[in-house]
């Protein structure tokens, strides 16, 4: 796996920080982080990535704003979630997109185009970050086709991106 290039690293500003927090916690119905924490972002060549505490626990793709797989692993979301069931697990884990037949429930206020959460039907813990092809409401109903397109998954290379090198990925 290539490693993930980032440039231009700055520091965001109260007001910056307060913004950016609120378009995350809005969406993901969640509290995560505030002024109070020392929050930079970077540039990579797909998105931007935001640092809390020295930490990569969000990104920003196309101007949208979303917690990554560790930023949900800390703060937890109620909202925006697509459960998997557990034989679609390991392809979800792997990076493969969402398909329709693999989708036991997902949040009815999705809409096509959004930044989703996925996770599995058992322990309800996030595995990949995508967006929805179609409606929440649709998802449930699907029995072919893609659902969710992954954009971040435990593992890829967002993931890795802050952990010491020689570290092995959890699984």
């Amino acid at each position: 796996m290539t490693e993930l290039r980032l440039r231009k690293r700055h520091r965001l500003r109260q007001k910056e920080i307060a913004d950016l927090a609120a378009k995350i916690d809005a969406s993901l119905g969640t509290k995560s982080f505030g002024p109070a924490d020392t929050v930079d972002m970077a540039e990579a060549p797909e998105y931007e990535v935001v640092y809390v505490d020295g930490k990569i626990l969000a990104f920003v793709l196309k101007g949208v704003p979303f917690l990554t797989v560790k930023g949900l692993l800390r703060y937890g979301a109620s909202r925006r979630f697509v459960t998997v069931d557990m034989g679609a697990v390991k392809f979800v884990y792997n990076g493969a997109d969402v398909m329709g037949p693999g989708i036991a429930s997902s949040d009815p206020s999705i809409s096509e185009g959004d930044m989703v959460w996925i996770r599995d039907e058992k322990n309800l813990r996030p595995l990949a970050i995508g967006i929805a092809l179609v409606s929440g409401a649709e998802m449930a109903l699907r029995s072919k086709g893609k659902a969710v397109a992954s954009v971040h998954h435990v593992g890829d290379k967002l993931w890795l991106a802050d952990e010491p090198k020689d570290a092995e990925p959890a699984h």
